[in-house]
């Protein structure tokens, strides 16, 4: 397993202005679904060793949709789960879950789990591409579908699972000085970890919902000024 951060950050790359919509379309350009286990990411930093038995061999298949709204600024569109879910209740994430046997592809689970969830129409959807994997200490390995959301689309929740949604100018979430390393004691495994966080307004996003935006922020902010 790799890790889903590193201690040098890429603040000063990300500190010059960006057209940071036609960056990601070219980074991920044809990229494809990695479920290698070498290619699995973890979401935070852990002591040497430390996450080997807090992770399933072989955990469930999952996917979300990382949806960027293609407004006047480029934002992300997050779900904040309900209270009465059992895992990760009340957290921020992106709408997904556990891949069906129906489902066929990481991308249909995404697009199912969107449009079951908040009401997302798939019409207004462009999947263009894929990130690493990244595993969760409840079991899953999931898979991060980025995709570009056409304004205009009008969202209807599933209240058993959704409390809320709200979107983030994504310059906010690839600004290193939002970012934030906090220790956390899981509710899994007690063990204590490191965690990435982004505070905004009202939310804290943190955790496998972080850790992916801070894989495809590093992805970017490395790429040469188009």
């Amino acid at each position: 397993m790799q890790e889903a951060t590193s201690s040098q950050d890429t603040a000063a790359a990300a500190s010059v202005p960006r057209h940071w919509a036609q960056i990601i379309r070219a980074r991920l350009a044809g990229s494809q679904p990695r479920h290698a286990p070498e290619d699995w990411l973890v979401s935070g930093r852990f002591e040497p060793g430390g996450y080997r038995g807090a992770f399933p061999r072989e955990p469930v298949p999952a996917a979300v949709l990382v949806p960027l709204v293609e407004r006047h600024e480029l934002t992300v569109l997050f779900t904040q789960r309900a209270t009465q879910l059992r895992n990760h209740a009340g957290q921020i994430s992106f709408p997904g879950g556990r891949i069906e046997v129906s489902d066929g592809s990481p991308q249909a689970a995404a697009l199912r789990e969107a449009r079951e969830e908040i009401g997302l129409d798939e019409r207004f959807v462009s999947v263009i591409g894929y990130l690493p994997d990244h595993v969760v200490v409840t079991g899953f390995r999931i898979t991060p579908v980025v995709a570009f959301v056409q304004p205009g689309f009008e969202l209807l929740l599933a209240r058993q699972e959704v409390e809320d949604t709200f979107e983030v100018p994504l310059s906010y979430l690839f600004d290193p000085a939002n970012h934030r390393l906090q220790r956390r004691r899981s509710s899994v495994t007690g063990e204590e970890m490191n965690f990435h966080e982004i505070p905004f307004g009202g939310h804290n996003i943190w955790g496998a919902t972080a850790g992916m935006l801070l894989t495809l922020y590093r992805l970017c902010a490395t790429a040469p000024l188009p």
